[in-house]
């Protein structure tokens, strides 16, 4: 159950030719495959192409009539592996990858694709999660592209621009019989706009055709003597094929006025940005017309020497605008400029930063530095020198003593909370443990009120970077985390499958939300969920058994914050050598109530009786010790202020966002600390029974507060 439906905009895809298609760029990839008679499509979800993944699959009624198979893999090692249907076989494929970590898990499969070649189209399609706003490590693409020589487009963000991308990257894969990469960053996937559409294509081959006329060449196999020749090909075949076509094509463009004495390079996806700061600089009307000249770089890899030296030429300056580091592009053209005597100055991170993502204020802040210094005589007047007395720097120290920071955190109702609340509780019995955390949104631990976990090394990987405190002699067991999405993408081999091997003793805790959750909610092996193209219900504890795991309990209940804690101190306590497994179920709540909320309407509103639990918290009871926060860091659970003088510390409270998990009160019970949490059940459409009930408590609840008052008059007259 992926985080939202696209049922109703794949309807889109159908449009053929000449009609105006309209909507976002993930859904413009996706059309764009169909018309360019894709045979295959596969890849792993994950920001900001989960949509793309998503979208497919609510497609597939569509790329079924095409003849097109579509398949969400188990990593993008999987998807790149897949790709192999392209290398012997004329057929057009396309996988996707979560950014540059989906690029580190493909890299194995993406080395032997790139050495032997393609006969196939072959598309990578990358969603760059690059800058602030990011959830990896900041590293860019763009080295795995040379690293392989694999081509790299970087279209501009806007929908024909987008759609032409994937013409051309197809293409120039079949002329240069190499996979294509095309990078699109978080804007590109989710800017709106239209295209002219044309006719969906059928492939020439189907991969059902291929299977019933199989080929085989061993020249594109990574076998000795084979794979020496493939180093040579590339550089005198496939490159100079790359390059010649780029140039027929003309993916690049230009910009702009034909000449002048500075002139802007940038990637093509930073071309909206670059706009922007042209017209906030006085140098670009609405419509993006400039006469600063621009050559934009829509294939960022392999560069196209002689295009550059061209657009150099009777040039003071030139400014390369290249997002992230390491400076690839201005270093490549900084040496083609000195080995061909260029007269042009090459200016770069000097004005634009050397790390981060280049937003609006970024861009007009480095575009307009390097213009005052070069050409000021192009700037109007009133923008030519800045006023460097209005400006004012943000001190960020003092700015962090203001504004509280904002770490991501668990949702409202998350069943991972309770696992955390319960491994808190028990070091505080048993004393701290190292803590490996994973990638998902268990790793949100590492934050208050928590404060667990001390490492994350990959997808998967929590349990296999604690295996080195398997220590003979050590007298604590170290724990680790494990997602069940990361668990099915690499943690089923790498992290249990190594910890039996090694005998590794430690505590394994695989957290069982349903879905690759962290990603958009998507089904996966062990989800619940019937999935009518996907084979689901495969449970995690068979799967760990199966691998020679011999401590295992499964817990079906999360928020059973005391069985929770009871487990784990067993597990770390037990005299049984080898890995215990702890297998902690309960579903993701935000997946939860995406499906129960449309039921739960549609049955009140159909007359039916439903009961929606509420928590609350009772303000004379509660003594303001805020421990059940300290365990809990519930979105819902907050403070209150009392109007009574008498009491100065604000208790807990418990706002309209709970959703009635009851994971506050079960800690509560668990750490022995209040007994201040209700329960109070909501009830919609009533019995006539309940209603009569309900009448009767309003009534003696109405008479005891009248009695109550009426005694507080009589000790205030006396008291007087």
């Amino acid at each position: 159950m992926a985080e939202r439906s696209f049922a109703k905009e794949v309807e889109k895809l159908r449009l053929g030719d000449g009609a105006e298609f309209s909507g976002e760029g993930i859904l413009a990839i996706t059309k764009a495959l169909l018309q360019c008679g894709v045979g295959y499509v596969g890849g792993y979800q994950g920001a900001p192409i989960s949509h793309l993944m998503d979208v497919l699959a609510d497609a597939q009624d569509i790329l079924g009539e095409l003849g097109v198979h579509f398949e969400a893999s188990a990593s993008e090692a999987t998807a790149t592996a897949m790709l192999a249907a392209s290398v012997h076989y004329p057929i057009r494929g396309a996988c996707t990858y979560k950014s540059t970590v989906g690029t580190n898990v493909a890299s194995d499969a993406l080395a032997n694709l790139a050495s032997g070649g393609v006969t196939g189209g072959a598309l990578i399609i990358v969603g760059e999660d690059y800058g602030e706003g990011s959830s990896i490590m900041q590293e860019r693409s763009h080295a795995f592209a040379m690293k392989s020589q694999v081509w790299l487009l970087d279209p501009r963000p806007n929908l024909p621009s987008i759609v032409k991308a994937v013409e051309d990257g197809f293409e120039l894969s079949e002329v240069s019989n190499t996979p294509v990469m095309l990078q699109v960053r978080i804007k590109c996937c989710h800017v709106h706009g239209k295209f002219t559409a044309k006719d969906n294509r059928r492939p020439a081959m189907t991969v059902a055709d291929a299977l019933e006329n199989p080929r085989r060449d061993t020249g594109r196999i990574v076998l000795p003597p084979a794979s020496f020749n493939h180093e040579k090909e590339k550089v005198e075949k496939r490159w100079p094929a790359a390059v010649e076509f780029i140039k027929s094509r003309q993916i690049n463009e230009i910009f702009g006025a034909a000449t002048g004495r500075i002139g802007l390079v940038l990637q093509g996806g930073m071309y909206n940005g670059v706009i922007r700061a042209l017209q906030r600089l006085g140098l670009a009307d609405i419509y993006g017309d400039t006469e600063v000249p621009l050559y934009v770089l829509n294939a960022v890899y392999p560069l196209i020497d002689d295009e550059f030296l061209e657009f150099c030429e009777g040039k003071d300056a030139v400014l390369v605008i290249e997002e992230g580091q390491p400076n690839y592009i201005e270093q490549a053209f900084g040496a083609l400029l000195y080995k061909n005597g260029g007269t042009s100055r090459l200016l770069g991170k000097g004005y634009l930063p050397v790390a981060g993502e280049y937003t609006g204020q970024v861009m007009l802040d480095g575009i307009g530095g390097f213009l005052r210094d070069h050409a000021a005589d192009l700037l109007p007047d009133a923008i030519r020198a800045p006023n460097r007395a209005e400006e004012s720097p943000v001190d960020l120290p003092e700015l962090a003593k203001t504004v509280p920071g904002r770490p991501p955190g668990f949702c409202t109702g998350c069943p991972e909370r309770p696992i955390f609340a319960a491994t808190k509780l028990v070091e505080q019995e048993l004393g701290q443990h190292h803590i490996a955390s994973d990638i998902g949104c268990h790793l949100f631990s590492i934050m208050p009120p928590f404060e667990l976990g001390a490492t994350t090394m990959g997808y998967g990987l929590g349990p296999a970077s604690a295996s080195a405190f398997n220590a003979p002699d050590a007298k604590r067991r170290s724990i680790s985390f494990v997602g069940d999405g990361g668990f099915w993408h690499n943690g089923l081999t790498s992290s249990i499958g190594n910890a039996v091997f090694n005998q590794n003793d430690g505590v394994i805790v695989i957290v069982d939300n349903y879905y690759s959750a962290a990603t958009g909610g998507q089904d996966i092996l062990s989800s619940r969920a019937i999935n009518k193209s996907k084979s689901t219900k495969h449970p995690i504890t068979e799967a760990v058994k199966g691998m020679g795991v011999k401590w295992v309990r499964h817990l079906e209940r999360t928020y059973d914050v005391t069985k929770m804690q009871a487990t784990l101190k067993e597990a770390l306590t037990t005299e049984e050598t080898g890995p215990k497994v702890i297998v902690a179920s309960s579903e993701c709540m935000l997946n939860r109530q995406r499906r129960e909320k449309p039921l739960a309407a549609k049955a009140i509103k159909d007359g039916e009786r439903v009961v929606a639990p509420r928590f609350g918290v009772d303000e004379d009871v509660c003594t303001g010790d805020h421990a059940c926060m300290r365990l809990s860091g519930c979105p819902s659970l907050s403070v209150k202020t009392l109007d009574d003088p008498l009491r100065d510390d604000p208790v807990a409270h418990i706002d309209h966002s709970c959703v009635g998990c009851g994971n506050c009160g079960e800690v509560a019970d668990a750490a022995v600390l209040c007994p201040s949490f209700y329960r109070a059940d909501t009830v919609h459409n009533p019995s006539s029974a309940e209603r009569f009930a309900a009448r009767m408590s309003r009534r003696v609840i109405a008479w005891l507060q009248k009695r109550r008052d009426a005694g507080r008059l009589v000790f205030s007259e006396v008291a007087a």
